[in-house]
């Protein structure tokens, strides 16, 4: 008898009818933009010249951003290392790699204190392990840094890099095209065309990265049982994320945003849970009075746009792991 599919299953197809229909909205707007204007000037064949400025400019936004991106792992400003300047990393990756079933990725180390980890490539026989030193030195014992390991090379197996960069793509394009037409000053007539593309993209940005965002936290709950049943301890991967979620509280703000460029892709969010608070006053003890509106920008925020679940979520769902075993 089939087994009846999961919450986290059900999730994922949720997010991803969510973003097929962001996709067809996205592409269908910018059709009817690009129509109405043409028909509004009495243009001929105005259906299939929109479509051929439509997909023009699609291709030519996404071409744009693609070029523009660096690798993750100079972001990460990390150099390889191999079995005789890392034995330890190297072995228990190289283990955890065969249990999963997949290559054994390149391994990098960062020297950031902020714990970083993180898995980058879209093939599996090309992936490469960023770790930082931060990350290293906050897991105790080798059975946690096995278990974050696995929850990175869970990745791996699972595809998440080339899914993820699929489905953002309309994402990714709308972001490009709102960027694009919010910095034309003055458009003049030309604004028969930017101001509508701008609302319209701004809305798919905004609908399409949370939908993404949802489809992100679900695939770390899944990679995040995949490290469990690897490692045969589910509590050990949730000590280790407790061990790295208060390192990340104890990391300078600064370090923070030095790391933020592969904050999405790190087992967890390489930020604060507040926004850094700018006190007032001549001694500097005064809080500002509009900081509840900070604060409740910042919680919503993460709430639509957050790529991670909650750890203390994600910890109680492994502990919870361990009981049924």
């Amino acid at each position: 008898m089939p087994s009846r599919p999961t919450t986290l299953q059900l999730r994922m197809v949720a997010a991803l009818l969510g973003l097929a229909l962001v996709s067809v909205g996205f592409l269908v707007g910018v059709w009817v933009v690009f129509y109405g204007v043409l028909v509004l000037f009495e243009i001929a064949r105005a259906t299939r010249l929109a479509l051929v400025v439509t997909v023009v400019t699609l291709l030519t936004i996404g071409y744009l951003e693609y070029r523009q991106l660096e690798t993750i792992e100079r972001l990460a400003d990390a150099y390889p290392v191999n079995q005789e300047t890392a034995p330890e990393v190297y072995q228990t990756a190289t283990r955890v790699a065969a249990q999963l079933d997949v290559p054994v990725p390149t391994i990098a180390i960062s020297e950031r204190d902020a714990p970083e980890a993180l898995a980058v490539g879209f093939r599996p026989e090309n992936i490469h392990l960023v770790l930082s030193l931060g990350t290293i030195e906050a897991l105790d014992g080798q059975d946690e840094l096995e278990a974050v390991i696995a929850h990175e090379l869970a990745h791996v197996r699972n595809r998440d890099a080339m899914i993820m960069t699929v489905v953002s793509l309309p994402v990714v394009l709308a972001d490009g095209l709102r960027s694009r037409v919010t910095r034309i000053e003055n458009p003049g007539a030309v604004g028969i065309v930017t101001v509508p593309l701008g609302f319209l993209s701004s809305g798919i940005w905004i609908v399409g990265r949370s939908i993404t965002a949802r489809l992100s936290r679900a695939r770390e709950r899944a990679a995040d049982q995949a490290a469990a049943e690897v490692t045969g301890s589910p509590a050990v991967l949730a000590l280790a994320l407790q061990r790295l979620d208060d390192e990340i509280a104890d990391t300078p703000t600064r370090d923070l945003r030095e790391a933020s460029s592969v904050s999405s892709l790190s087992v967890l969010p390489l930020e604060s849970n507040e926004p850094e608070k700018v006190m007032l006053g001549p001694d500097g003890d005064t809080e500002p009075s509009y900081w509840w509106l900070v604060a409740w920008t910042h919680r919503i925020k993460r709430y639509l746009f957050g790529t991670h679940p909650p750890t203390d979520e994600r910890i109680e769902t492994l502990l919870e792991l361990e009981r049924e075993q």
